[in-house]
């Protein structure tokens, strides 16, 4: 199976919010299925829907060693956030070759629609919970240099096009 390519940056699917899901269903599943594959192919730890240009509410988080463990959630909404922080470098496939360390919360409980269309509510530390907020932001039309100061910001920008061109 291959996946859809991911749209690159300044693409309006990374600058809006992506839809909320009624339902999960078959095609729900199918889209997850194609964003683990997509995840994995980076590889990476985590990938929102609007990444691939589908406007849905859509992610996967596999942060484990072995792989294989992909959470997939629908309509994700942080409930909790610690006042704990931790940094990580971040990076996305949309916005290839550049990377910077962002302050997170070290952990967040999250409320979504799991696999089954079942609500679940679920703890997430360290680099589990760096992913799920990364990738919620993706949900929201936000990227991971929009934590940056502007300055820092307009040069990772500038210095991915040049490596992309």
């Amino acid at each position: 199976m291959t996946h859809r390519p991911y749209v690159k940056y300044p693409h309006k699917c990374l600058r809006t919010a992506a839809e909320p899901v009624e339902a999960v269903t078959d095609e729900t599943r199918a889209i997850w299925d194609e964003m683990i594959e997509a995840m994995d192919t980076m590889p990476g730890v985590g990938l929102a829907a609007p990444q691939l240009g589908i406007m849905q509410r859509l992610c996967v988080v596999d942060a484990s060693e072995e792989r294989g463990q992909a959470i997939c959630m629908a309509n994700p909404e942080i409930l909790h956030a610690s006042t704990q922080v931790r940094e990580h470098q971040e990076a996305s496939p949309n916005l290839p070759g550049v990377s910077a360390v962002i302050e997170r919360p070290r952990a967040v409980t999250v409320r979504f629609l799991n696999e089954q269309g079942d609500v679940e509510e679920r703890d997430f530390v360290n680099i589990w919970a760096t992913s799920v907020q990364h990738q919620i932001d993706h949900l929201n039309g936000k990227v991971f240099v929009d934590h940056l100061s502007r300055t820092k910001r307009e040069m990772l920008v500038k210095k991915a096009r040049k490596l992309n061109r």
